[in-house]
């Protein structure tokens, strides 16, 4: 069931969503595979028509699938989702087959589009792949056109996010090294989350 609180972010507004900077989740499919990882260097690039980068190791799974595709997309996750951020950064699914079932993800499609995105985050991008070799090869550089961007109205509307007007929960998080990551002014730790 599609969340009702889902509402499109005019294109021009869409850098707004990865503006401050959050940990974000990187999904794609083929004909074969789709997959989710978990990412920190996203940003936007251009205001219109509107782009995006993301740095894409050579050694993921994800990164082959949008080579192959031509298409991904980029999502903010939420506090509340910071241990399945942390095993989608870590389980790669060339060692592990089942790592989306593993790892607790839920997947949705938007109308009229077919790629994967993650249930319960805060802001969803779709993109088209702008190949640049070079950039992807020496760089490990990925550039993306947006062709749809939404958000959890409850989080980001009008152009602006409200984060002070939600719960905790529904922070983003940013991932520092090891495990441990901050939400906006507080630290939080994967290994907290067990107790």
């Amino acid at each position: 069931m599609l969340n009702p609180h889902l509402k499109a972010v005019p294109l021009e507004k869409s850098y707004r969503l990865l503006n401050h900077g959050p940990t974000v989740l990187v999904s794609a499919k083929d004909q074969e595979n789709t997959d989710v990882m978990a990412a920190a260097w996203a940003c936007a690039l251009e205001f219109q028509p509107a782009k995006v980068t993301v740095v894409l190791d050579k050694s993921t799974k994800t990164r082959k699938i949008i080579e192959n595709s031509g298409y991904f997309a980029l999502q903010v996750p939420t506090l509340k989702q910071l241990k399945m951020v942390y095993q989608l950064g870590t389980i790669s699914l060339h060692d592990e087959p089942n790592k989306l079932e593993k790892c607790g993800v839920e997947l949705f499609q938007f109308d009229q589009s077919d790629i994967p995105v993650v249930s319960g985050c805060t802001a969803w991008l779709l993109c088209e792949l702008i190949p640049e070799p070079h950039n992807q090869q020496h760089h490990d550089l990925f550039i993306g056109k947006v062709i749809a961007a939404y958000a959890d109205e409850r989080v980001f509307r009008d152009g602006h996010w409200y984060y002070q007007e939600v719960e905790p929960e529904w922070c983003s998080i940013y991932h520092v090294a090891g495990g441990h990551f901050y939400t906006i002014g507080d630290a939080v730790s994967v290994d907290d989350q067990d107790k």
